[in-house]
């Protein structure tokens, strides 16, 4: 589920240094002292401190292709439609399981969007195919369109991501983009992951990835020959950690960092 920023009531973007401040400052507050707590604590810090450049890097592809049609995939509660100027005279259609939609919806009741239209679109991908419930929605497939799939690519099997990839293009006018973040093939941080994990429930308590297990990994090889057999010729392909220079992130979660990616690439 992305955080992509909170819905807030402001109509300003938000700066990097603000996003960046503000997942610090969280970091600080409330830190357990017992051993357990403290590992469950540090499993979600390091998570939230890879949000900082993912929601970053996104936010400045989106700046950078100033798509009239805007898709979230997976929308959760991905704040950009209420937070992001640039948004003004696009449509953004925020995708996502009925149920977190509803959730969604449940949160924003009296919020402004930034965006010139929000347009929600409830669909169950594991049963319903995209484009029938987009063009429902008033999606034009003609139109050039900037697609972005943020925190959800490793939660999906590959075959999964496959037949999504293969949706996506099928909707897709050239000129458009897609903005995708996914997790590389690590085995020291698979292991690590594991190992915390196996020790949260040693130790009985609260597994806070216990409902997100990954499923699939991918080298950025394989990424790239699969979105350019979909039509996607991949412009740029960066690591997270790479992508926080200039953020003053501390410098303890860069293995995390290293595996985790953002995506560009152009429809041909």
């Amino acid at each position: 589920m992305p955080w992509a920023g909170s819905p807030t009531r402001s109509r300003g973007s938000f700066s990097t240094r603000q996003i960046a401040s503000s997942w610090i400052a969280c970091g600080a507050a409330r830190v357990p002292t017992d051993a357990a707590g403290r590992l469950a604590y540090e499993m979600v810090r390091r998570t939230g401190l890879t949000m900082v450049p993912r929601t970053i890097s996104i936010d400045e592809a989106l700046r950078g292709h100033a798509a009239g049609q805007v898709v979230i995939l997976g929308a959760g509660l991905d704040a950009r439609a209420w937070r992001m100027s640039e948004l003004a005279r696009a449509a953004v259609f925020e995708v996502d399981h009925p149920a977190s939609q509803q959730d969604k919806l449940r949160r924003i009741v009296g919020l402004a969007p930034t965006a010139g239209q929000v347009v929600p679109v409830a669909i169950d991908l594991a049963t319903e195919r995209l484009g029938p419930a987009l063009e429902r929605a008033g999606f034009d497939r003609q139109a050039a369109t900037t697609w972005v799939w943020e925190g959800v690519v490793p939660y999906l099997a590959a075959d999964e991501v496959r037949a999504t990839v293969g949706q996506i293009a099928e909707l897709s006018a050239p000129g458009g983009r897609l903005v995708v973040n996914y997790q590389a093939k690590s085995l020291a941080t698979t292991v690590m992951r594991q190992a915390m994990r196996l020790v949260l429930r040693a130790s009985r308590q609260p597994d806070p990835l216990a409902g997100e297990p990954w499923r699939s990994l991918w080298q950025p090889n394989d990424m790239r020959k699969m979105l350019r057999a979909n039509g996607f010729d991949v412009t740029s392909d960066s690591d997270l950690l790479a992508l926080t220079a200039g953020l003053d992130l501390p410098a303890d979660n860069n293995g995390s960092l290293r595996n985790g990616r953002v995506l560009v690439a152009a429809r041909r």
